[in-house]
């Protein structure tokens, strides 16, 4: 089997993104591709770094931690494999803001109209 089989492609919608990554630091950048690669390679990714939102239709949030820097980056699947990233924030409580929820919910809803 090829080693270089990614389980997972993902991909960007529109600026959302980006917009979070360009704002990061070196170590939180790195940090940030780290746990994408992870994301893409690993059969099954444990729930540290890529877990299911409940109480939503199909939002997942991939967990980044930098010393005690929490970030959460939501994303959602396309075809089984496609991980399409949508916003991302940084973590400060102990609980998934809403508004950062429903904002990917948002996204998620216009990506799938546009397609």
């Amino acid at each position: 089997m090829d080693n270089n089989q990614k389980h997972r492609k993902i991909t960007f919608y529109k600026s959302y993104f980006q917009d979070f990554f360009v704002k990061q630091s070196k170590k939180i950048k790195a940090k940030i591709v780290w746990t994408l690669e992870l994301v893409e390679d690993l059969k099954r990714v444990p729930e540290t770094y890529l877990k299911h939102i409940e109480n939503t239709d199909g939002l997942y949030e991939i967990r980044i931690q930098q010393g005690s820097d929490i970030f959460r980056i939501f994303c959602f699947f396309d075809q089984g494999k496609l991980v399409v990233l949508a916003n991302g924030f940084q973590k400060k409580t102990q609980k998934t803001p809403k508004k950062e929820i429903e904002l990917a919910l948002k996204i998620k809803a216009e990506y799938e109209n546009e397609k």
